[in-house]
């Protein structure tokens, strides 16, 4: 199916009328900032002068990397991944809290986790491998696995919009997923790998002069792949390709996609570089901590809704930004205008 994706722009012609009718609010002109701008690429997106945000949701994709069960880029044990998954399935974590604060609905995505889970009702298994190879030796995993993972991914989102979510953020969860996103951001973007190479789950000074080495030889040995899909084969985790399907296919049905923190714009920089026009789609929830991530959302040209420090991953960059998204139309489709208010328009252009 992604080979026959088909993603443009949205059409500009309803963009004076949208204008129109926030200028017409009873309010200074731009007085809502960022918000008047939600608003407008809501109703281009959405080809509405009342657009809505209709059952919006997060996928938390959860995968292993074959690089982290030698710690030499991860201060934490693989294992730590299921661990994490088993709090997401109890409730327990961050974006659970998130989600459930703001009414958001939480899917959960074995996309290769080294771990056999029982079947849990919370669980969505699209496993691919038990965890990708270790990209020190040969490619993290085959193109056709590869393949399936985007593939899956972007089965998923097809699944939420015939349910009649038209919002949708990701998260993931993978011990040792960003170094492969410095990999990866690397390849795409071409700034220096010691620019993109960070903390990520809470390395130390020491151990990040060791992850930034490993990643050097990985890089000595593999190269800059050309094809953005390559690169993710070469050096991705399968919860970071799948959620690179899932932008895809979000944008080509005309959804709105919440992009999170470091890893889910390293695989939206996949994503960017196969389809251009995806970022037409993408509402940027905020700017991580996490070093790199800055020049990521500057290579994109991208300006993040919020400032919060955050470095946590799961999605809740995201999960906090959507109730942003909810005001913007809110405001767009219940705020009275200046004529039914009947407020005079004098003064406002200040």
């Amino acid at each position: 199916m992604l080979a026959t994706l088909r993603i443009t722009a949205p059409d500009q012609s309803l963009s004076a009328a949208l204008q129109q009718c926030i200028d017409q609010k009873t309010k200074p002109l731009g007085a809502l900032g960022r918000l008047e701008a939600l608003a407008l690429q809501a109703g281009l997106i959405q080809q509405s002068l009342h657009p809505i945000v209709h059952k919006p949701g997060i996928i938390v994709f959860a995968g292993d990397h074959g690089i982290a069960a030698q710690g030499l880029v991860n201060p934490y044990p693989q294992a730590v991944t299921a661990q994490m998954v088993y709090n997401f399935l109890n409730g327990g974590a961050a974006i659970n809290v998130f989600c459930a604060v703001h009414n958001l609905a939480l899917s959960v995505v074995d996309a290769g986790v080294n771990h056999n889970f029982t079947p849990h009702s919370d669980l969505v298994d699209r496993k691919v491998a038990m965890g990708t190879q270790n990209y020190l030796y040969g490619k993290a995993m085959t193109d056709s696995a590869c393949h399936e993972a985007l593939e899956a991914g972007a089965a998923l989102v097809r699944e939420k919009q015939a349910a009649g979510c038209n919002t949708i953020g990701f998260g993931e969860m993978g011990i040792g997923n960003s170094a492969a996103a410095s990999l990866i951001m690397h390849c795409i973007t071409g700034i220096p790998l010691e620019d993109c190479v960070g903390a990520g789950t809470g390395a130390n000074a020491t151990q990040q002069a060791l992850k930034l080495k490993t990643l050097q030889h990985a890089l000595e040995k593999h190269g800059v792949p050309d094809d953005p899909f390559d690169v993710l084969a070469t050096y991705g985790g399968f919860e970071t390709v799948m959620i690179c399907g899932a932008i895809l296919q979000a944008a080509a049905l005309q959804m709105m996609v919440v992009i999170d923190g470091f890893i889910v714009t390293a695989a939206l920089l996949a994503a960017h570089r196969a389809h251009p026009d995806v970022l037409a789609y993408c509402v940027f929830a905020h700017s991580s901590h996490e070093k790199g991530h800055r020049a990521m959302l500057a290579y994109l040209g991208a300006a993040p809704l919020l400032q919060l420090d955050m470095r946590l991953g799961e999605g809740t960059g995201a999960a906090l930004a959507i109730p942003l998204i909810k005001s913007a139309v809110g405001f767009l489709n219940h705020m009275a205008t200046f004529a039914q208010a009947g407020v005079s328009t004098s003064g406002t252009t200040a």
